[in-house]
């Protein structure tokens, strides 16, 4: 198992462990609250940029092109917040789930020390009580991990070099 396939796995029995003692927890398929409140352009390491491009590979063309239209128009917005060009928005979920970056396997159930719980909704029901005895994966040294494995990029311009290469299609 590789150094990312292991940090998935850690990441993954963490989620369900969150999951299991909190049935009612937010985070599922259709709350794409945090995809479309994204404070920055995704930064990811090469490996997940490696992983994430054999999803984009997978699909078909259109799906592909619209989000080549959305990475190309993060690339020159300024304003914030942005939504995630990998959202398929009607149906509010990620076209390329399987493939996708640790930041989203993390959001809403990671926090950093002292910076919060970030999702207002989360944050709410933790500040009324209702998840008193949750315990939280620990962001930090999960962005310690990371570091570990390759150069970091925007999403913008890993997908931009791939473009260039021309071993989109």
């Amino acid at each position: 198992m590789n150094t990312l396939d292991q940090l998935h796995a850690d990441i993954d029995a963490r989620v369900q462990t969150i999951r299991d003692d909190n049935a009612d927890w937010l985070c599922r398929m259709g709350c794409d609250g945090c995809c479309r409140r994204l404070a920055e352009i995704p930064r990811l390491t090469e490996v997940e940029w490696s992983l994430l491009r054999e999803g984009l590979a997978a699909l078909p063309p259109e799906p592909l092109r619209e989000i080549g239209k959305d990475i190309a128009a993060l690339a020159e917005q300024s304003s914030r917040p942005i939504v995630c060009p990998l959202l398929d928005r009607s149906a509010g979920a990620c076209r390329v789930y399987a493939h996708r970056p640790v930041a989203c396997r993390t959001y809403g159930f990671y926090v950093q020390r002292d910076k919060g719980l970030y999702c207002k909704d989360i944050e709410t029901r933790v500040a009324g009580g209702a998840w008193d005895e949750v315990v939280w994966g620990n962001q930090d040294a999960i962005d310690h991990r990371l570091r570990g494995m390759g150069d970091t990029r925007d999403l913008t311009e890993w997908f931009a070099g791939w473009q260039e290469s021309g071993d989109m299609a």
